[in-house]
């Protein structure tokens, strides 16, 4: 009986270590860094966000001034030329607060802009990903870069980032 439950300890703990999965990190923040078409993705984001910025802040401006003529001719103004201008001035509020939100809202033209230059190379790194972790047996991979998930401690050993870079051919 005691060699029985000795063999069955010992199929168990074997079938354990065999099924056992490996757990690695990465840092996709490290990885993005070394890929040019992802420095030249972001750049390019970022010059059309400071041109959309300085075209708003222009039409502000224009917005700004046009109030202030406003206060100064306020007294000088029919009751009627009054309310032309202060339509004129919340049309053009309106106007600007669409354009913006047209630009840099949830669904604006920075983020379509981000989704068409950025998502394909987010995904070839994906893919890179589950590529080098089905050939390795990886049954975990964490990224370190991420705030959502905290490591107390990682052994540079289990980084894979080089490995991905490896796989995209950023490195030799």
């Amino acid at each position: 009986m005691k060699k029985i439950l000795l063999f069955t300890a010992l199929l168990l703990g074997v079938t354990f270590f065999a099924n056992a999965q490996k757990v690695v990190f990465l840092d996709t923040e490290y990885i993005l860094k070394n890929i040019p078409a992802y420095k030249e993705a972001q750049e390019q984001l970022n010059k059309l966000s400071a041109e959309w910025e300085k075209e708003i802040t222009t039409k502000y401006d224009e917005l700004e001034k046009l109030y202030n003529q406003y206060q100064v001719d306020k007294l000088l103004l029919s009751n009627e030329m009054k309310a032309r201008r202060e339509n004129e001035i919340v049309s053009k509020e309106k106007e600007v607060k669409t354009l913006q939100q047209k630009r840099f809202g949830t669904d604006g033209d920075l983020f379509k802009k981000e989704q068409e230059l950025i998502k394909p190379i987010q995904d070839e790194v994906y893919n890179a990903i589950k590529d080098v972790s089905v050939a390795e047996s990886y049954g975990l991979v964490f990224d370190a870069a991420s705030s959502a998930t905290t490591l107390l401690y990682t052994d540079s050993k289990l980084d894979i980032s080089d490995n991905i870079l490896k796989k995209l051919g950023y490195i030799k």
